[in-house]
């Protein structure tokens, strides 16, 4: 079937039914109508600020559950509408649970990169100074501009990281709410919930410049917008995730390579577990998400037998990588919709120990794109991919990855079986359904 016409197709799946739907019983009804059955339904409140995670919902679903603020007094309710209003409510109170409601965009950049320079750090000195035609590309840069642009750095880290405690729920008011150039650090804590907000990458004002970094030297940056760092129980739901008006495309050029000013959308890290990703948008971004963060024997005594992640009904457009990229994982990832363009490198990353089951998803890609770019191999480690359609046709992503790509051979079969899952959608219709209900503005 052409693809447009597939696609066509798919988005008129019952447009007419949940629209009759929405008008009796409200945009957060209407996705639980779509998605779950009505016991599901009726067991969430009405207010999107009092839900929980429905029972069987994914990974975050397991054990306690995730309730995150839920239980909140009147007295622990906060809305906010400035940086400053947010880092406070989510000091306040302790662990005790609250509900944070964001109204409106809150920017932590507001004040722009120079309000965070130490005084005498000069860009175009810096520039100078560590040009790889004086400089070389054989020692790391150091130096007065470079301590310079660290102690700059620190006062970025300071100033535009928010940590959020146990038993928060952060969400966004209406279909306008959002954060941007912050970063949220979800850290060694338990039960969090996070809905209905629009978050713009942060941009790291003060790349570190590292000659030694492949052949000609790279720029490194800090900063994703969510951090999930040893933490347990969490709920990512309905949020949308992109660059906004700084896309990479915008970045400029020095030393002949891209000022990278982007991390990741979302990283989950360091021994965090129960995790479940759901209706999110990922877009436009180089590095998405990134499930365990490193292949040394350090970091696999804290990941192995942890990181526990459910990504299912997310939107992946407009990616180049890491949707997600795992090591060590026990991650399911079903019924999502993946839209490729000409930037393309792949979605799944396979890594150290990483046992992933993809599974029910959908992907449409361009004529220049090789569905047997969709997995990559980075580390020897049996994935489960089934029933999976790339431009409304069943494909054997291992077997096309394989016939394609044979020095990277996978190899088929996790070793375990996805049980906490609601409603898994035919993935023939998965593009209509997420493409028409993920993201932030879709829940009130």
């Amino acid at each position: 079937m052409n693809t447009r016409k597939w696609h066509a197709h798919a988005t008129t799946w019952s447009v007419a039914a949940t629209r009759r739907t929405a008008a009796l019983m409200g945009c957060t009804a209407l996705v639980l109508a779509v998605t779950g059955t009505p016991a599901q339904a009726r067991s969430q409140s009405r207010e999107p600020a009092r839900q929980t995670l429905a029972a069987g919902d994914g990974w975050a679903s397991d054990g306690t559950g995730t309730t995150g603020g839920s239980a909140a007094r009147a007295d622990r309710i906060h809305t906010v509408t400035t940086w400053a209003e947010f880092r406070a409510a989510l000091a306040a109170d302790g662990s005790a649970p609250k509900i944070i409601k964001v109204k409106g965009t809150i920017d932590a950049n507001a004040d722009g990169c120079d309000s965070f320079a130490a005084p005498g750090y000069d860009f175009d000195r810096y520039l100078a100074d560590y040009d790889p035609a004086v400089w070389g590309y054989d020692q790391v840069v150091s130096g007065e501009q470079e301590d310079l642009r660290a102690a700059s750095a620190a006062n970025q880290d300071t100033a535009m990281k928010a940590y959020v405690p146990a038993n928060t729920t952060i969400v966004g008011i209406g279909r306008d709410a959002g954060i941007k150039g912050a970063s949220l650090q979800i850290k060694d804590v338990d039960n969090v919930i996070v809905r209905n907000l629009a978050f713009e990458s942060p941009l790291d004002c003060f790349p570190q410049w590292d000659p030694t970094d492949g052949d000609t030297g790279n720029w490194n940056s800090e900063y994703d917008s969510a951090v999930v760092y040893g933490a347990t129980h969490v709920w990512l739901d309905h949020n949308t995730f992109t660059d906004g008006d700084h896309p990479d495309s915008s970045l400029p050029t020095y030393y002949g390579r891209i000022y990278e000013q982007h991390d990741g959308e979302l990283d989950i890290v360091k021994g965090a577990d129960y995790v479940t990703a759901s209706w999110n948008v990922f877009a436009d971004h180089d590095k998405t998400i990134l499930i365990g963060n490193s292949d040394s024997a350090a970091t696999a005594a804290v990941d192995r037998g942890h990181l526990k992640v459910t990504l299912h009904h997310n939107l992946f457009t407009g990616l180049v990588e890491r949707a997600p990229r795992v090591r060590f994982g026990q991650v399911d990832s079903y019924n999502n919709h993946f839209v490729a363009d000409s930037t393309y490198g792949y979605s799944y990353g396979i890594g150290m120990e990483s046992r992933l089951v993809a599974e029910h998803n959908a992907f449409t890609l361009p004529d220049s794109v090789s569905a047997a770019l969709i997995l990559k191999k980075w580390k020897e480690a049996p994935l489960t991919a089934a029933d999976n359609y790339v431009n409304g046709v069943r494909t054997d992503l291992i077997a096309v990855h394989n016939a394609e790509i044979p020095a990277e051979t996978l190899q088929s079969g996790a070793g375990w079986t996805p049980v906490l899952r609601t409603k898994v959608d035919p993935p023939r219709a998965v593009p209509g359904i997420v493409d028409h209900h993920a993201g932030a503005g879709k829940i009130c």
